[in-house]
Order: structure tokens, then sequence, then C-alpha cells
């Protein structure tokens, strides 16, 4: 765009049609793939349109967290009536656990964190997209034609755009993600780390004390590396989708045991949940829940299991 088109467009124009656009998208239900491609162009226009639309964007997210927490259409009649759950503690939960942005003294680098149920989206100037998950640290280091991310802790979604002549790399202890032009999902937890790829290629290394591994990512592979194992699988990309649940504000189960569910819900809430009876812990659930609404998974239980719920001040247990 030249300063000739920029100065044609003014900046509180672009700003009021941004805000419309996300307004348009936000409060109508029947949103239509030709109206996201009205957008999409739109947005392809002109730098300074993505600019403002992302700048909008992220200011609305911060101030209301509600559009996050709607159920998409698929998971309706998992749990029925339990997706229709009040928001008022869950939007509060939500805005409360904004980012944290430290830009360090070192020149080209700066850190990024989210707090227990928290998620940002960060765009970088190529285009490219990271979106971190609750209780998330990650730092991004440019250095000539190579940019490193370091993913500290928890989990975080890429959408890179890719460019041969610049190397993108994603560092989790002693893994390396090198992106093919990709997008991928990174979860470090203390000991395990685990990568799915849903498009494009990625290079997957770990090495530690029996040498360097290395592999190749396709569509549908899933990366599990422990300190002693390292195995790959795939899944079909669409089941892999529910792992993203928690990028619209949902957690998506599909045959998990109690346990396993409860587990998933403590990653996204100060209050933990405790199961407290083994034999409960490996029953079987499905359904499509408010990551931030402890609330809902305790109505599912008790409605679908005549299980007992005890909520104290640091912990709610669950029990017979």
């Amino acid at each position: 765009m030249t300063l000739e088109d920029r100065a044609s467009l003014p900046a509180a124009e672009i700003r009021n049609r941004a805000a419309a656009w996300i307004i348009r998208r936000r409060d109508h239900d029947d949103w239509t793939a030709e109206n996201q491609a009205e957008l999409d162009a739109w947005l392809a226009q002109s730098p300074a349109h993505r600019i403002a639309f992302l700048r909008v964007s992220t200011a609305w997210q911060r101030a209301d967290r509600l559009e996050a927490l709607r159920p998409p259409p698929q998971t309706r009649g998992w749990f029925g009536p339990m997706l229709k759950f009040g928001g008022a503690a869950a939007v509060a939960a939500a805005v409360a656990a904004a980012v944290v942005l430290v830009r360090p003294a070192s020149l080209g680098m700066a850190s990024y964190s989210t707090g227990v149920g928290g998620h940002e989206k960060l765009t970088l100037r190529d285009g490219s997209r990271i979106e971190l998950n609750t209780n998330t640290t990650l730092r991004i280091a440019s250095e000539g034609n190579r940019k490193t991310v370091y993913l500290d802790k928890g989990e975080a979604f890429f959408r890179i755009t890719h460019n041969s002549n610049r190397e993108f790399v994603v560092i989790a202890g002693n893994r390396r993600i090198i992106d093919l032009g990709t997008q991928f999902l990174v979860r470090r937890e203390d000991d395990r780390l685990r990568v799915a790829l849903y498009e494009g290629k990625a290079q997957f290394e770990v090495s530690d004390a029996r040498g360097q591994q290395q592999t190749t990512l396709n569509p549908g592979d899933v990366v599990v590396a422990t300190n002693n194992s390292l195995s790959v699988t795939r899944r079909p990309v669409d089941e892999l989708s529910d792992d993203l649940g928690w990028r619209r504000g949902l957690l998506v189960f599909h045959h998990v045991t109690l346990q396993a569910a409860a587990a998933e819900y403590n990653r996204y809430n100060l209050k933990k949940f405790v199961i407290a009876d083994p034999k409960i812990a490996q029953l079987n659930i499905n359904g499509a829940l408010p990551a931030n609404d402890p609330g809902a998974f305790t109505r599912s239980v008790k409605r679908l299991f005549d299980l007992k719920v005890d909520e104290r001040p640091n912990e709610i247990v669950i029990s017979r």
C-alpha cells in the first residue's frame, strides 16, 4: 500500500470498520461462509485493515470473554441443558486471567504468559499466529533470518506463515519443532511433550543421552516424548480438532475417564477437583463443557452418575 493510499484511508475509519465486522460476527448466530469470505477480502485489501482488526479484536476479548464461552453447534445434544450455563462466574474468571507481557532487557526477545484459565492470541509481523492456552509461558527471540519460540510451560497453537528464507523453530527443553509451513499444537508438561500436526509439515527433533532422533510430521501425526520414550501415532485431523476446543473456551471429551476429565479441568481453574473414589474415577464421559466453569462439570456428573459433590475452599470433592 502506497503513502497516498494510506492518506486516503483515515485510521479512525478503518478502526470503525474493523469494529463493525467484529460486532457483526460476534452477535450474529447465522454467520455464513459468504460473510467470512467478505471479511477475508476486506482484511486482504490492506495491512492496515488486518492490524486494526487484530487490535480491536484483542481489546474486545480482554473486556468481554463471552464469545469464547459459547458452545459450538456440533456440541449440541451431548450434554444438552448443561451447555446452557450461567456465564457470570466463568466470564469473571476469564477476564481475570489476563496475559502478562514482559519486555526483557535483551534486544529481540519478548516473553508472554497467561494465568490459570487464560487465553491469548499473538500475531507476528509476518502474519504468523500463536495462541497461548491456560498457564502458559513462552519467549520469542528474533535473530537475523531465524525466529525461535521457547515454550517454557503450558500449551500453544501455532499457525506459521512459511518463508523459505527464514527459519521458525519452537524449542521445548531438548526438543525442537522446525516449521515447514504448518499448523501445530504443542503441549509441555513436567516430563512430557505432545505435538500434534494439523496442516503442512514439520520436523521434530530430540537430543538426549541416546543421541539425536528426528522425524518429519504430516497432518494427523501426534508425537509424545517423555524422558524415556518417543512415539508417533496417526489420528484423523477432524478428531484432532477437538483438542483445540480451548480456543473456543471449551473442553471436549470423547470417552475419557472422570479422573482424566477432572485433571483437565484443573488446568483451567484455581479450585481443583478431587475424585475421592478410585472406582468412580474410571467412569467414562463424553461431551463439551466450558473450561472456566467448574459448575458445569459438577452438574453433569451429578446428573449422569448420581454422585455427591462437596465444595470446599480450595477444592471440589466428588464421591459416591
